[in-house]
């Protein structure tokens, strides 16, 4: 164990230092490089800074219009029948669309009900194995100026589904 916690500490740095002396040894303008791929990472983030100003505004609005908490008590029966919490069904609705407000969201969660609780727990791992759907599609795909998806998200809805189904089936199993 104390080997992992040594090599974590230093993987970056050593990751590093084998690029840089991989391009010196190769003969590589290192810096030259550097630079090139610094100013297409920012034409990157300039052609994507759009959708994701659109994906922050969106998700605010539908949680502070009360949007959010009505489509969660529409959805609470076909929830029960799943047996999902009712505080998680907001959770589920925005992960697919932005992991920060999501995290807002499981804060109460944790706040109400403890992180330790059957919602918390349910809640943490669903963030760990769920993807923010739409937010990855739209900054991925545009920055690649991809236009047709083709099957991508249906893909992704199926596994994002399935992360919730593990997320509910190991929380119980945890809990109990």
């Amino acid at each position: 164990m104390d080997f992992l916690i040594f090599l974590s500490a230093f993987i970056v740095p050593l990751s590093v230092f084998y690029i840089v002396g991989f391009g010196v040894l190769s003969g590589r303008p290192v810096f030259d490089d550097f630079l090139k791929g610094a100013a297409e990472g920012m034409k990157t983030v300039a052609g994507v800074l759009p959708t994701l100003i659109g994906l922050i505004t969106a998700v605010g609005v539908l949680r502070a219009s009360g949007f959010l908490d009505f489509l969660a008590k529409l959805l609470e029966g076909p929830a029960a029948v799943l047996q999902i919490p009712v505080p998680l069904i907001s959770v589920i609705l925005v992960r697919v669309v932005s992991g920060s407000a999501a995290v807002g969201l499981i804060l109460d969660i944790f706040k109400e009900y403890g992180p330790d609780s059957l919602e918390g727990t349910m809640a943490s791992i669903m963030m760990g194995c769920t993807e923010t759907v739409f937010y990855t599609m739209s900054v991925y795909f545009m920055a690649a100026h991809i236009r047709k998806t083709r099957w991508t998200l249906p893909g992704a809805l199926l596994a994002t589904a399935g992360g919730i189904a593990a997320s509910i089936i190991l929380a119980e199993m945890m809990v109990k």
